[in-house]
């Protein structure tokens, strides 16, 4: 096991050579409440765009659907008649400068696997810059836009935000609610009492603390033809290869068994490398990945590969309440 799979498995299991590592987390700590204090303060160089942004991020290490919920609010705001903009850090992106525009005709090395995923299924105008202040300032730069959203940066504080929208694993929580490294939180719990919305990914119904959202599978794309199918191709009992480079793989997996499916687990580190030689399997069986797996191994894919296309669907109550923010930022 990785060394960051064993820190995953202590944050959210326990282990009690974790309290080795609270000196270094009070270091840790002492550094990121400064960056916010300087933030509210109002102190350093904070960029406040001329159109509303919107942060979807989280606190925690590790996947929590930030990408399906964008696709979600990409496609509810064009549904208001709203010209939306999206910005990334491009994590692992290699661009040949930056910011950088991403296009769906780019490949995931350069672009990153995230931004390229948006922008195939959406075409949504994307920007990439560790620094996302860079990234609005270029996008508005090409584009007339009416709202950008941030790709994460919920801990960029140099960008300015009008709304901050945390996504929480609802079965893994917070882990054992310590920061990093004795714990999985990029920032102390307490800093969820300033955000605007919570929202638990795999929550069955709304909390008294935040929003529920669920992903729904909706088709199976073949990676090399692009031919959809329904959720049912496989029949009941299909064993097949399952590979998720993602930050919580096991959600995947049971996901694959929620639609009745026999998947062989292949779980890879979040925003991995593949190689057609890596996903060489045996025995030969169908191989189902991610959506934002499926990004980087078209090239390559065999005729049986195939990614399992989710959707968000958050809570009605979610709705409205995003709903009449739009209205208080656009009026």
């Amino acid at each position: 096991m990785a060394l960051t799979d064993r820190l995953l498995d202590a944050w959210y299991k326990g282990h009690p050579a974790l309290v080795l590592l609270r000196p270094l987390e009070a270091l840790y700590r002492r550094i990121v409440d400064g960056k916010r204090a300087r933030f509210v303060a109002g102190q350093g160089e904070i960029y406040t765009a001329p159109v509303p942004v919107i942060v979807v991020g989280n606190i925690t290490v590790g996947g929590t659907g930030k990408t399906p919920l964008i696709l979600w609010i990409i496609d509810y705001c064009r549904g208001r008649g709203l010209r939306v903009g999206v910005v990334s850090r491009g994590y692992g992106a290699k661009p040949p400068s930056l910011p950088w525009r991403v296009t769906s005709q780019q490949n995931a090395d350069q672009a990153g696997d995230e931004p390229l995923l948006i922008v195939k299924r959406t075409g949504v105008p994307l920007m990439i810059d560790p620094d996302r202040s860079q990234a609005v300032r270029a996008l508005l730069a090409e584009e007339p836009l009416d709202l950008i959203l941030s790709d994460d940066g919920l801990q960029h504080y140099r960008l300015a935000r009008d709304l901050e929208l945390v996504l929480i694993d609802a079965a893994r929580g917070l882990g054992n609610r310590h920061c990093l490294p004795a714990g999985p939180l990029r920032e102390p719990v307490e800093r969820l009492q300033s955000v605007d919305a919570l929202l638990y990914n795999g929550a069955s119904a709304d909390r008294d603390d935040g929003y529920a959202f669920t992903l729904q599978p909706s088709a199976l794309v073949n990676l090399l033809s692009g031919e959809r199918q329904p959720v049912d191709y496989f029949p009941a009992g299909q064993a097949l290869h399952a590979v998720a480079g993602i930050g919580n793989p096991q959600r995947f997996f049971n996901t694959l068994e929620g639609l009745h499916w026999r998947p062989v687990p292949h779980a890879f580190a979040d925003h991995a490398v593949f190689s057609a030689q890596a996903l060489a399997f045996t025995p030969a069986l169908p191989l189902v990945m991610t959506e934002k797996d499926a990004v980087k191994c078209a090239s390559f894919a065999a005729s049986d590969w195939w990614y399992l296309a989710v959707e968000a669907v958050p809570s009605q109550a979610f709705v409205s309440w995003f709903d009449s923010q739009l209205t208080r930022l656009l009026p």
